[in-house]
């Protein structure tokens, strides 16, 4: 069986994964995240910058070399939030064929929570109700599995670290006041999400934020994927990371080992997201799983 890529386009970052299934099981040629910020400014526009597109177009340019690299014959092109909220999504998705030679495949927030919860699963195990969230740049999914892998509900919210920083944290540092109504805010919507926070017994964090924070607390100097993966924070690490990077520019935060510019400016606000949901949950500690919609989109090309 011949190789296929999965390309997961979020409001932040575009990740590549090429998996092969072989006798002896699946094997991963590889992943790749690059940072794109597609999300700059879509909140006040609603539309892709220029300057956005043309960052995503030198990241297509250079998977186009990987996928061609590890032949692979199957590619799906997945795109979230962002795509979902912008007038010239048609540039966009000429940009991704001509480069790609793919579709553009923008899946609903039902398909989204679908993927992430497989590609979870399939690297973690964990006493349920789980909760899985993934913390995007322009939303955020909130996905309760029960025993059997079952999905009893799956959310997505519009309180993604770029929405929220572009909304509310534009002073940089953010102020008390900005800080104060991004937690209004993202707690008013955690709180009519639906999900019953007091009955979770797992709560599994997936996507930058939640990675890059365990990598901070962990120490390391450079990313290392095993590592972060099924790193247990507590509600104490979260709670001292996020009033850090609220506390610092992003100019500062990019200083920090592991840490990518265009992330450095939107830390405080994934983080305060993450915060307000661990704050809502018994004990307060987030399962990292660096398992998440990007294996579920490449497993479900091996399935086809």
């Amino acid at each position: 069986m011949s190789a296929v890529a999965a390309v997961d386009c979020g409001t932040n970052s575009i990740r590549l994964l090429i998996i092969e299934e072989t006798p002896d099981g699946i094997v991963e040629h590889t992943r790749q995240t690059r940072l794109a910020r597609l999300g700059q400014g879509v909140d006040a526009t609603g539309e892709f910058h220029p300057e956005a597109l043309e960052r995503a177009n030198v990241i297509f340019d250079e998977y186009a070399g990987f996928i061609r690299q590890y032949g692979a014959d199957r590619v799906r092109f997945v795109a979230t939030s962002a795509a979902r909220d912008v007038s010239n999504r048609d540039v966009f998705e000429r940009n991704v064929e001509e480069r790609l030679g793919v579709p553009v495949d923008v899946i609903s927030g039902d398909e989204e929570a679908a993927l992430s919860a497989g590609g979870v699963l399939s690297g973690v195990e964990a006493p349920t109700p789980v909760l899985v969230f993934d913390i995007g740049g322009g939303s955020t999914e909130l996905i309760v599995i029960e025993e059997d892998r079952r999905i009893v509900s799956a959310t997505s919210l519009d309180i993604g670290a770029v929405r929220v920083k572009e909304r509310f944290l534009t002073t940089d540092p953010a102020t008390d006041d900005e800080i104060a109504a991004a937690r209004a805010y993202v707690g008013d919507l955690l709180d009519r999400a639906g999900v019953d926070f007091a009955s979770i017994r797992t709560a599994i964090g997936v996507a930058g934020t939640v990675t890059s924070m365990a990598a901070s607390v962990l120490g390391l100097q450079q990313y290392e994927r095993r590592a972060v993966h099924r790193t247990v924070l507590s509600r104490e690490d979260i709670k001292r990371s996020n009033a850090r990077w609220l506390r610092q520019t992003a100019a500062e935060t990019a200083t920090e080992p592991c840490m990518h510019p265009l992330r450095a400016s939107v830390l405080g606000a994934g983080s305060l997201i993450m915060d307000e949901i661990s704050a809502r949950v018994p004990g307060g500690s987030v399962l990292v799983s660096e398992s998440d919609i990007l294996d579920g989109i490449a497993r479900g090309l091996l399935e086809r």
